[in-house]
Parts: C-alpha cells; structure tokens; sequence
C-alpha cells in the first residue's frame, strides 16, 4: 500500500534570506499537491528538503520508501544512452518477475509440510504484492507506450543524452518514472517541454496513480486538471495557505483573502494613526508647565490631582496598546506583478515590425510569410519537434 509523505515545520536558508519558514505538508496516498507562488518563493527548494536531495535547517520530513522525484534539470550522464534510462527505468520490474520465477522453482521443489515451505510462501507473497504495485507484467508495454506519447518513441535507443535537446531530456527523465511507477512523485515544472497531447497523457497518468503526487508548476490548465490541492507559497499574513479545491477556484479565493489582508492592514494604520494623535494630545495635556484654561482655574487645587491622573492613565493605555500593535503590525500586501510596458520596438511606416519570407531550415522550419505588427499578441502552438522554438530563433535574429 502507498505511504503518505509528511513534513514537519520546514525552516531553509539560503545565503542570508529564510526561503522557507517552518512549512509543514501531509500528502496522503491519492492526493495530488500543487505547489504554487511566484519564482523565488521556494518551490523547488521546498520539492528538494521533501525528495532529500537537500538538507533542510530545520524540521522534518517522512518519505515513502519507493520516491520518484523529477527535478528541473535531467540528473543523467551525458554518456548515457536512451536505452540506459530506459533499462534503467524497468531494472526492478524486470527484477521483481526473475525472483518470482525463482521462487516459484523453488517452491514446486519444497515439500508443503516443512518450514522452508512455509517461509518461501510467505517471501512469494510479498513478492506478488511488490510486483502488482509496479505492475511488473505490463513494464514493457507500458515503457513503449510512455516513451511514444512523450514524443520519445522515434528516438533511436543508442541514441547518447548528449545529443539529446534539453526538451527530449526532461521528457526522458519524466518518462523513466511513469515507467518505474513509484509509490509517491515529486515533480518540478513537469510541463515545461511537453506539448499538449504530451500533457494530456500526463495528466492522466497523475490522476490514475494511487500515491501521493506534490507537483511545482505555473501552468494553470495543469493544475486545474491534476490536483486536488494547492499549497500557495506566495507570501501571507498567516504563512502558506492550503486550499482543497481547483486553480480556478482559488484564484477567486486568493483574490478574497487578498482584499481582506489590505483591509485588516488598513484598518489596523488607521488605528495606529489614531492612536498616535491621542497620544500626542494627552501627552501635552499632562505636560508640567502647561497654561491652563480659565474654566480649569476656578477649583484646582481640588481637582488638579485626581484629572492630572486620569490624562496619565490614558496616555499610558494608549501607550501600550499602540506598542502592542506595533508589534504584531500586519504588513502590507506585497503589490501584484504587473507587466508595465514601455516602447519596446520600433515599426515600419506601414506598423510591421518583423517580415519573415520564404524562411526554410531543412527538418526544422519551413514557413512563407509572417507579418507582426507591434501590438501583435501571437501564439505558437504545435507539437514538439514541430519547430517553435526555431520560429522564436528565427524572429529574434539568433538563427
């Protein structure tokens, strides 16, 4: 049965800036976590403490004996060729169906009545269960299949990574753990090279494992189709925000939670300000020295005292409250990014700002005529291989 991944109270440094400030996660087998917030705000950090690929300062974490975690960068050899991952991805199915095979030899040689039976059944038995877990009987087929719907399916085996695009080599590494079936996944950024038939499959996949899934992405139809919760790593005035439910959904609910911190720290300054003109006021009332009004003269000698008291009472009130709201100040919510364009380009008399003709790159690009104006906002779309990034090359002038 999967095992549930847990961290506890999570504190990392990096340089001199706390990334991560006593975060706790439970991912349940069958709940699937999206990490979400800006860069910067430790999600791939966060995915390293749970993987153990990085020590954290501070807190705990309990890991799933059989982890699968998918880090940005491909961690292969360079040497490596794709039949070498693939072997590699499919080491203990095909492990797993060898010993069975031995025990069952061992057990049609082993008399029913003697210990050694006894003992052989029950390691059978645990092997069985290991290997339906990893459904070790359908590897093969399932590496195939993998490997085609990542794109990989016409890649030659003795292919080596080194010549491999960054693309082809994330997808590899993805593909070698939907191949090895592991009982909890950690992926960063899982869709970063896939096309949208690729990320179909993914999302499917995800969505069929029995483990816990933590995932890091920004890609938004992703999360909405794969999770069933979110973990917002963007800054709060009570920390990281858990929230069961779809992207869509907590878009609506960040915007709520938003617009309630801005009034509680608006409220709050309004307070303080208040506060602080009190103060000043009732300060000055019971300052020594101060001329008194005419309608204090008449009787102050029986009243100076017991008012005096009163006014230095208040001050000291007002004092400590406004000590305590300082010290427990909410601060203000950090603005949003905005994109806040400037001239970024200049056109041409009839508004063109980039003409591409005629443009051929054997196996990669062929494409007759583009115009882009400069308010142009363009989607290239395609499968992988289908020369994307190459327009993209092509229009900046690199290619």
């Amino acid at each position: 049965m999967p095992e549930a991944l847990l961290a506890h109270d999570l504190v990392h440094t990096l340089g001199s800036r706390r990334v991560l400030d006593g975060v706790s996660l439970t991912a349940a087998p069958g709940r699937r976590i999206g990490l979400i917030g800006e860069n910067g705000t430790g999600k791939s950090t966060l995915l390293r403490l749970l993987a153990g690929a990085a020590e954290p300062d501070a807190g705990s974490v309990v890991r799933p004996p059989d982890l699968g975690y998918l880090p940005q960068e491909a961690p292969y050899d360079p040497a490596a060729t794709v039949a070498d991952v693939r072997d590699d991805a499919l080491r203990e199915a095909r492990a797993v169906l060898a010993d069975l095979d031995r025990l069952a030899d061992r057990l049609a040689g082993t008399a029913d009545d003697t210990p050694d039976h006894e003992r052989l059944l029950a390691d059978y038995g645990d092997l069985l269960d290991r290997a339906q877990d990893i459904d070790a009987w359908g590897a093969e087929r399932r590496a195939g299949m993998v490997l085609a719907a990542l794109g990989l399916g016409d890649v030659a085996p003795e292919r080596a990574l080194a010549a491999l695009s960054g693309g082809q080599r994330g997808r590899l590494a993805l593909a070698a753990l939907l191949i090895r079936l592991p009982s909890a996944l950690l992926l960063d950024e899982p869709t970063n090279h896939l096309d949208d038939a690729a990320a179909a499959f993914l999302e499917q996949q995800l969505r069929d494992l029995p483990g816990a899934v933590v995932v890091a992405s920004h890609d938004r139809a992703f999360l909405d189709a794969v999770c069933t919760d979110l973990i917002d790593l963007d800054p709060a005035v009570a920390g990281p925000v858990r929230f069961g439910g779809t992207y869509r959904d907590y878009l609506a609910h960040q915007r709520n939670e938003r617009e309630r911190w801005q009034r509680r720290h608006a409220e709050q300054q309004e307070e303080l300000a208040e506060l602080r003109r009190q103060l000043a006021v009732t300060a000055h009332e019971v300052a020594p020295g101060r001329d008194r009004r005419d309608n204090e003269k008449m009787g102050y000698g029986h009243t100076a005292g017991r008012v005096q008291n009163q006014i230095a009472r208040r001050v000291r009130a007002a004092g400590r409250r406004l000590d305590e709201l300082e010290r427990a100040a909410v601060a203000a919510p950090p603005e949003p990014l905005r994109f806040r364009a400037t001239a970024l380009a200049t056109a041409t008399a009839d508004g063109t700002l980039v003409s591409l003709r005629h443009v051929r790159i054997p196996g990669r690009l062929t494409l007759d005529r583009l115009d882009l104006a400069a308010t142009d906002r363009l989607l290239v779309t395609g499968a992988n291989g289908a020369g994307k990034s190459t327009l993209l090359a092509v229009l900046a002038g690199r290619l």
